[in-house]
């Protein structure tokens, strides 16, 4: 059989062979390898590491308002506690610490030696009621004779005694909820007790004359609570009417361990209590931020017992003792000042932020924080006020003492100083926490033991 031929030579077959191995079919080529390029890459490190030395160099020492007042707000907040200096120490340069630092330095020498005398009529400026929609009733309260007096003129006292004694309510919307809820007269008008201030409530329709909302009222204990709330922060200012009724109360363990604000004002038969004294938070480790609230930091009275140290004033950090006399009125002073002989009770901090009507504008203590203050009206009514902070979340920061004043102020606030807040910061009312703590595993549990507190007491059966 003749042999066929399917080349024409072997030279040939192996070219083609050859062509159809070094081009299969569907085979994909091989894409070049880029050479890596060091230089390229080490400029654009530099140029990163250069943009933030840069950003650093401009975020320490601009003077751009914006910039400085955050730098100003940040390095006050690290600084404001022994834990969280390094925040500042460790990432920004001295003198920039130093420069706000000496902003606490002026502050206090803008106080100077201000302190409290009530000797003169308060420079307090009342804010104006909102316009009712209805005539207001005259809260002035007529006097009828007794014999001729029916079941409604009692009544009708009782009403116009009720409007004389929480003079700040806006009359309009609090008859309305009485309309919408009778049965908070079933008592009558002298034993009204309304609370919807938990944590778990949305407060009442009623309203006061200032625009805040009322949470609770309470006519025989002669207390109620309204919510305050601004930019980046909320809180609650409670008035407790009756001045001889506030103390300072003790943990049972101070000087070794602190209690809850709430289970020292249930230990004192008290119906409102928010936090008092500072303390040292160390604990036996040496560690800060761990201490059990037993250590006060100061000096503190309690029903006419002293204990603690004074704070020692300097230049660097100017320390105030808020006194309450057996006269039921707030007085602060200087720490280096004696101990007046009527003190009933007292707490000593800073800084002040009213002191005989006058707001003592303070431009060092503007961080944003929980906050505590405790002031007295020209009416003598103590003001309770604890702002939440630190709920970063919701946007709730805090706030600083300028706005605490410009709160009290609008109820007449003639006196008024910042006491312990941050993470302490705390209000309990009849039976349960008002407040959310500004730490996590305790917000809404009481925050944290603390050695004392102002604790206003229930009237006596």
């Amino acid at each position: 059989m003749p042999q066929m031929k399917l080349f024409g030579n072997s030279r040939s077959a192996a070219r083609v062979a050859g062509r159809r191995k070094a081009e299969p079919e569907n085979e994909p080529k091989e894409k070049k390898q880029k050479k890596k390029k060091p230089l390229k890459v080490l400029a654009i490190w530099l140029t990163v590491i250069l943009c933030l030395e840069g950003l650093y160099f401009f975020l320490c020492y601009t003077q751009n308002s914006f910039v400085k007042r955050w730098r100003t707000i940040y390095i006050q907040t690290a600084m404001s506690t022994m834990r969280h200096q390094w925040m500042a120490t460790y990432l920004l340069p001295e003198s920039v610490i130093d420069e706000v630092l000496q902003m606490r330095i002026q502050a206090a020498e803008a106080v100077g030696d201000k302190e409290s005398s009530w000797s003169t009529k308060p420079e307090t400026t009342p804010t104006e009621p909102a316009e009712p929609d209805v005539k207001p009733v005259d809260t002035e309260v007529t006097e009828l004779p007794t014999e001729t007096m029916t079941q409604e003129d009692e009544q009708e006292l009782a009403r116009q005694a009720f409007y004389e004694l929480f003079w700040e309510l806006d009359q309009t919307t609090m008859e309305d909820y009485v309309a919408q809820n009778p049965s908070v007269l079933d008592n009558g008008w002298e034993n009204i007790n309304i609370n919807e201030a938990g944590l778990d409530d949305n407060g009442t329709s009623i309203m006061t004359t200032m625009g805040e909302q009322v949470l609770a009222i309470n006519a025989k204990e002669e207390i109620m609570l309204v919510r305050v709330e601004g930019s980046g922060y909320r809180g609650i200012l409670a008035i407790a009417k009756d001045p001889a009724r506030l103390n300072v109360e003790n943990s049972s363990g101070v000087g070794q361990f602190g209690q809850l604000t709430g289970t020292i004002a249930q230990a004192h038969n008290g119906i409102l209590a928010t936090t008092c004294s500072g303390f040292i938070d160390i604990d036996s480790q040496g560690n800060w931020g761990n201490g059990n609230g037993g250590l006060i930091a100061g000096y503190a009275m309690s029903n006419g017992h002293g204990y603690g140290t004074h704070y020692v004033s300097n230049p660097n950090f100017q320390y105030y003792r808020l006194e309450i006399h057996t006269d039921n009125l707030i007085y602060i002073k200087k720490v280096d000042k004696e101990v007046s002989e009527d003190c009933r009770d007292a707490t000593e901090f800073q800084p002040p932020i009213i002191i005989d009507g006058e707001v003592l504008q303070n431009d060092y203590w503007v961080e944003l924080n929980p906050r505590v203050c405790i002031g007295q009206s020209d009416k003598y009514e103590m003001l309770l006020l604890v702002i939440e902070g630190r709920l970063y979340t919701e946007g709730i920061l805090g706030t600083d003492v300028n706005e605490c004043a410009k709160i009290l102020q609008r109820h007449n606030a003639v006196q008024a100083m910042n006491v312990d807040g941050g993470t302490s910061a705390m209000m309990w009312y009849d039976g349960e926490y008002v407040i959310r703590g500004s730490n996590p595993p305790t917000r809404y549990t009481g925050s944290r033991p603390v050695p004392n507190a102002f604790v206003y007491h229930k009237v006596e059966e």
